[in-house]
């Protein structure tokens, strides 16, 4: 209980200290639907000229495709996380949290959910208003199974991303410089995740390629089954491997950070 509670407070300082970035949230949420936008018009045009659905979506679907991905992001992706934790180690800065009582892992989740309930109350306004000028597109939840399915997803999702990142953050250990790194995981978890178009218009044997890759996991899953894309048993099997993939994620994390400590000597701090 004593350990939830200093983890609550974490929380709640990084509540505070995110929200003082407020302005730069909003901005960044709404420069965020300039791409969105770019890519409506696009399916629009596409459409228009060939109306038949494409990768099992339809006209209105795949709007909806692209309002779902603005909406998943808000919730769970990992915007500074990795760069911060890196800093840490790089800075010496990691070095007060081997001799405090304090699980780093446990530190920066509560941080990312900290910044994630920041970035929420200052982005809700502004994707409130895109729903709104979207709503002819909207398509409700195939059930109240999929749509409960959808929150669970949701959270496997955001802690799959941060784990995820975590791990890659840890390199810092031993590279001076990992921006390349991070930056060569998010060009292809972009695509192989489903950000930049549903996994379904892909061809058949690199679609089923990707499905025993955890990038699905990170945004396709819980689109697919909040839109009845994956539905009855097929949800149970996709939250499995979703789960599956969030505890492969999180050994993951924790071998990095033990590993690295091994390695590690503090430069100051």
């Amino acid at each position: 209980m004593e350990r939830l509670k200093k983890y609550r407070h974490v929380f709640s300082i990084g509540i505070q200290n995110n929200l003082t970035y407020r302005f730069n949230y909003l901005t960044r949420t709404l420069f965020s639907f300039i791409p969105l936008f770019a890519m409506l018009s696009l399916w629009r045009v596409v459409y228009a000229n060939s109306p038949q659905p494409h990768g099992g979506y339809s006209a209105q679907e795949i709007i909806f495709y692209y309002i779902l991905v603005a909406i998943v992001d808000v919730f769970t992706a990992v915007n500074e996380d990795d760069w911060q934790i890196a800093a840490d180690i790089r800075e010496g800065q990691i070095s007060q949290f081997l001799l405090k009582p304090v699980d780093y892992l446990w530190y920066r989740i509560s941080l990312f959910f900290a910044g994630r309930a920041a970035f929420i109350s200052m982005a809700c306004v502004p994707l409130a208003i895109f729903i709104f000028c979207f709503r002819n597109y909207f398509i409700a939840p195939a059930n109240g199974m999929a749509f409960m399915a959808f929150l669970v997803s949701l959270l496997f999702t955001a802690l799959l991303q941060f784990f995820i990142s975590y791990s890659m953050a840890m390199l810092a250990f031993w590279l001076l410089e990992i921006s390349t790194f991070i930056f060569i995981l998010f060009a292809f978890e972009y695509i192989a995740s489903g950000h930049l178009f549903p996994l379904t218009m892909l061809p058949a044997p690199l679609f089923h390629l990707l499905m025993f890759t955890p990038f699905p996991a990170m945004l396709y899953v819980p689109i697919s089954i909040y839109m009845g894309k994956i539905s009855g048993a097929a949800i149970g099997w996709s939250l499995l491997t979703q789960l599956l993939w969030m505890c492969a994620a999180y050994k993951l994390a924790r071998f990095m950070w033990t590993r690295g400590v091994r390695k590690y000597s503090a430069f100051g701090g």
